[in-house]
């Protein structure tokens, strides 16, 4: 089955829609599928849930389609560095989910694995436990301990960037931008990667390859990109 689409817009027709639940790889703006979130953009769809690590920041990543109201509700663990994700959700215009970074990745891999949910000790008498189930458990010492069940993530679409795949759809992400990449990859009914490089079916390594080519349904080839950088950080120049 050919995988690879022109661009993005065109691996995003058919499939985007109002209202999705999108898993989206990407922390900060280190592995973020940009042409991707660009094409949703683009497509107007609205009432979207994305569960991401976070939004991005302010006009880049997942931060655009909030400038542009398309976001209804983040399932996220952090909502710093963007001024307009804490505006929304201080005036009760976005619907924010927190959750613990370990429990939305795990969230993620359950709902690739098909496994509705699992009890954790994260988030116990805070916030995050709030209207959740309640179990007793022992720990390895034999101590009971209070647990919370967590659901699982079934996304309607997942998008992930990487940096280079085969003709198949084997992929491997570059250093510590696999982070929610690869968890996200799996949850979703369908998946759409971008990447850096796309060579020949049985060039890649199969002990490098990260994620089998049979959670990718559709790719795009997004290079060349710019580096962005969140935060440009420098020390003056001492004097000679």
């Amino acid at each position: 089955m050919e995988k690879l689409y022109p661009n993005a817009s065109a691996a995003l027709e058919g499939v985007i829609r109002n209202d999705m639940l999108i898993a989206a790889g990407g922390f900060g703006l280190c592995g973020i599928p940009e042409r991707l979130l660009d094409a949703i953009q683009e497509s107007g769809a609205t009432g979207l849930t994305f569960a991401s690590n976070n939004a991005g920041i302010d006009n880049e990543g997942i931060g655009k389609l909030l400038r542009t109201r398309q976001v209804k509700k983040m399932i996220s663990s952090y909502v710093g560095e963007n001024k307009e994700f804490e505006r929304q959700f201080l005036s009760g215009e976005l619907e924010v989910e927190f959750c613990p970074q370990g429990t939305l990745a795990e969230r993620m891999r359950a709902g690739g694995a098909g496994i509705p949910g699992f009890y954790t000790k994260t988030g116990v008498g805070t916030q995050v436990a709030e209207g959740k189930e309640h179990k007793e458990f022992p720990d390895p010492d034999g101590v009971m301990s209070t647990y919370i069940l967590e659901r699982g993530i079934f996304a309607d679409l997942s998008i992930v960037k990487a940096w280079k795949a085969d003709e198949t759809g084997n992929l491997i992400f570059r250093k510590t931008a696999r982070n929610f990449n690869q968890p996200a990859a799996t949850c979703g009914r369908i998946c759409i990667a971008e990447v850096e490089e796309i060579v020949p079916a049985g060039a890649l390594d199969p002990d490098a390859i990260h994620l089998p080519g049979v959670f990718v349904n559709r790719m795009v080839l997004g290079a060349p990109y710019d580096k962005k950088i969140e935060f440009r950080t420098t020390r003056e120049r001492e004097t000679a």
